[in-house]
């Protein structure tokens, strides 16, 4: 009886010699085959996105029992840009928002595939995505261009704060380059991400109200801040029951002279 043919192992896809320049690094070479991760078994693209996202502005989100806040830096870096022209803070869902430390362009593709993976979840389920699917679908996402050939990772990290109905409570979620996610109650993340998460650690409470962590969140900023801190030069967002939304400049302003 005739046996089955056997199946060849399938070969690696040869990349040209000028490759190495697409990566920025030496490139291990086997048999003039290309390998993306390193003699140590690191993927080394993913470690330079993460050193993007550590040289990016700071970035803060804190769970409150009543709600969730986001904040970050938004320095410009010309006094010639219009300030509330430029958003660092974007609105999902009604109920979801996220912030970035990162690529400012890497996160503004990240943003509209949100948008559209919690669209066709609204278009099948007739409801809103709940935030810990939406983490998961982008982390999906940020993990496929890890592999992909003829992309690189996304040089941004994320933070996704909403409100979950069904079990009455906020929710606050990391994303990072390698498409690694998790929850947290409070945390920083950017430049002197360090600092801002030992500040976190002495001043976060569970039984912490929304109005209290929106002050700890400018403080946490405060933190790697130079300069002079005003409306005009962080963000805010919150979310509770009623949905996310994007602090006006004129509520930042109370905020930042109830913490002076």
């Amino acid at each position: 009886m005739q046996g089955h043919p056997k199946r060849s192992a399938p070969k690696l896809r040869k990349i040209p010699s000028y490759a190495p320049a697409w990566f920025g690094v030496d490139v291990p070479i086997e048999n003039g085959y290309y390998y993306y991760c390193s003699p140590s078994g690191k993927l080394v693209q993913i470690e330079y996105a993460l050193a993007a996202v550590g040289a990016g502005a700071p970035s803060v989100g804190i769970k409150a029992t009543n709600g969730v806040v986001l904040a970050t830096e938004k320095k410009q870096k010309s006094v010639l840009y219009d300030e509330h022209s430029i958003h660092k803070i974007e609105q999902v869902t009604r109920g979801i928002g996220m912030v970035y430390s990162g690529m400012g362009p890497d996160f503004r593709v990240l943003t509209r595939r949100a948008r559209k993976l919690a669209s066709q979840y609204f278009l099948t389920y007739q409801e809103q995505i709940p935030v810990d699917q939406l983490v998961q679908k982008v982390a999906n996402v940020m993990q496929e261009f890890t592999q992909s050939g003829g992309v690189r990772p996304f040089g941004v990290s994320l933070l996704l704060a909403g409100w979950n109905h069904d079990e009455g409570k906020p929710y606050l979620y990391q994303c990072d380059p390698s498409g690694a996610h998790f929850a947290w109650k409070a945390t920083a993340m950017g430049r002197n991400h360090v600092n801002g998460k030992t500040f976190l650690e002495k001043r976060y409470s569970d039984n912490l109200e929304l109005e209290d962590a929106v002050h700890t969140a400018i403080l946490t900023l405060k933190e790697s801040f130079e300069g002079q801190m005003t409306e005009d030069n962080i963000e805010i967002g919150i979310g509770d029951v009623k949905g996310f939304r994007r602090l006006s400049p004129s509520e930042i302003k109370d905020y930042l002279a109830s913490v002076s």
